[in-house]
């Protein structure tokens, strides 16, 4: 079920296994000044995904945000196949079967009015077949003060099961908004990465919203600026 985050943003979440651990997974909706709505990291739409997003306004945007959150785009255009099918710049590679209509690219913008982004630089995680590049697209709600991510962190807490609490601890992302180990021992052009927080940081965002973990509500600057520093080893420039 859609829930209202705050005035026209809402989320929806699903469970999701990965690694054998229960993270689960959330899409972002906004609503445009238009009143188009933009799904970002679409989860698998249901009957009551489908009226619920009828009621608030009409899909014109499906987003895949990254290299690894597509597996539902594709269903999402099917059902709204007057939307635009926007991917991370690399997926038309990885994945040459999906019908994309336009790639976003690597130069921050502002593609839709109220929805900002920039191209997350430098980011790796170890997949399946290795350390693979992110290439993730984060997005600023400039209206509600949010910062949408989609794996450039998580943020886990007592709401998860205790395995996952457990192997969080140990790996990261446990009560910290910040990518894991995992994602610490792929990632080598750190200075990439630097930039492209501090890029993030420009944005004035009191709210955090992740695919897996816990939102955070307060001081989600701060957090993510403390987050990073820890994860690149080194103090960061913000913004005031």
């Amino acid at each position: 079920m859609l829930r209202e985050i705050d005035e026209d943003i809402w989320v929806d979440e699903q469970p999701l296994r990965y690694l054998g651990l229960s993270v689960g997974t959330r899409m972002t909706v906004v609503r445009l000044a238009n009143r188009e709505l933009a799904v970002i990291s679409p989860i698998q739409a249901s009957d009551a995904i489908v009226t619920q997003l009828s009621r608030i306004g009409t899909v014109k945007h499906i987003i895949a945000p990254n290299l690894y959150h597509y597996l539902f785009a594709a269903n999402f255009k099917s059902l709204y196949p007057q939307a635009t099918f926007w991917a991370a710049p690399g997926l038309e590679v990885k994945k040459p079967e999906l019908s994309i209509d336009q790639i976003i690219k690597s130069d921050a913008g502002n593609l839709w009015n109220g929805l900002e982004f920039i191209f997350f630089s430098g980011f790796r995680v170890l997949g399946l077949s290795g350390f693979d590049s992110l290439n993730e697209c984060v997005f600023f709600h400039s209206a509600s003060r949010t910062l949408i991510l989609t794996d450039t962190a998580f943020h886990f807490d007592e709401s998860f099961p205790m395995l996952t609490q457990f192997a969080t601890r140990v790996l990261g992302g446990y009560k910290r908004l910040s990518p894991s180990v995992l994602e610490r021992l792929a990632t080598r052009d750190k200075e990439g990465v630097r930039k492209s927080v501090e890029q993030v940081l420009n944005w004035n965002f009191e709210r955090v919203i992740m695919a897996h973990g816990s939102i955070v509500e307060q001081n989600g600057k701060e957090k993510f600026k403390q987050g990073y520093e820890h994860f690149l080893g080194r103090s960061i420039n913000a913004a005031a």
